[in-house]
Parts: C-alpha cells; structure tokens; sequence
C-alpha cells in the first residue's frame, strides 16, 4: 500500500531530512498538544516555541531557527547541503553525528543530487511509510502509529540499533 503526497518542497531540509518523519512536524500538523509537550520537556524547548510546519517555512521550532545548514545555505543561494562546495562540512558533519535519526543525510544528498529532491521526497514518502497499512511514520516509530506493525517503516527497520541507542 503506498502513501502518495505531492511533493513539496516546505517539507525537505536542506541538510536531507524529511519533516514528515520530525516527530515534532507531524504532531504539530495533528496539533497533538500532549506530545508536543512531551517533546519540549525532553528537548528544554518552550512549549510556545516546538511547533513546525517544515524546516522551509516560517513556522520553525526554536530549534531549527537556529539552523546552520539553512542559514548558510540561503546566504552560499543554494537549495541543499550537497550542492556546496565546502561538502560535507565539520557543521553538517557534527549535525548528523549527534543522533541516529540523521543517519542517512548522506545518501539523502546523494539521492537528491542523483534524482532531483521531487523524486527524492516520492521516495522518502514509501521508505518512511508502514508495510502493512502504507502510514506515514517517523524516525522513531519503532511501531506503525496507525497499526501497530513492526517496524514503523523501512528507515526504522535499517537503523533500529541506533535508533535505540538514543533511548538507552
């Protein structure tokens, strides 16, 4: 069963994530006001402050404000981190060493480069979506949130060691 959104672009991060697999995006686009809170307590980000409607829009948690990657990339007028020169820099470099959900930025921009980020966000659409029932789930969705199925999705199935290295 396959999960079909139109691409866009709001929702593609210039270092290769993909918001609809943020926790924090996909509980603000249900206004999921329990596990926003839950996420600013882990995260120390004020409740008022945690939502995001995707890492290109104007509605950004505080956390992604503070972006690097986008703030350097607007200012280097570039649509994504492969695209420079200077790649993989030390920032993107850090970013995607502190936790396991960026572990795969560097094929994201690989893929991007290779196929465009419209066929790449077709393509994230299937790898994060359920086996079983084709919903959409996120990075940590070691379970499908609509039915259960393990795991959440492909991305989960792939990297579930560092995945749980995050909870431990």
């Amino acid at each position: 069963m396959e999960t079909k959104i139109k691409p866009d672009k709001t929702l593609v991060s210039v270092c290769g994530l993909f918001c609809y697999s943020c926790g924090i995006y996909t509980a603000t686009q249900a206004n999921d006001i329990v596990n926003l809170q839950r996420i600013a307590d882990r995260t120390k980000i004020p409740f008022a402050e945690i939502k995001c409607n995707g890492c290109r829009s104007e509605t950004l948690t505080a956390y992604c404000k503070n972006c690097y990657m986008r703030k350097c990339a607007g200012e280097k007028g570039i649509d994504f981190c492969g695209e420079c020169e200077e790649y993989p820099c030390s920032h993107i470099k850090d970013f995607q060493s502190r936790m396991p959900h960026r572990a795969e930025l560097w094929k994201s921009q690989e893929r991007i480069k290779e196929i465009g980020w419209e066929k790449w966000f077709n393509e994230m659409t299937e790898y994060f979506s359920c086996a079983e029932c084709g919903a959409l789930n996120g990075w940590y969705d070691f379970k499908c949130r609509k039915c259960g199925n393990m795991p959440g999705n492909d991305f989960v199935k792939n990297n579930l060691e560092q995945l749980k290295s995050a909870f431990n």
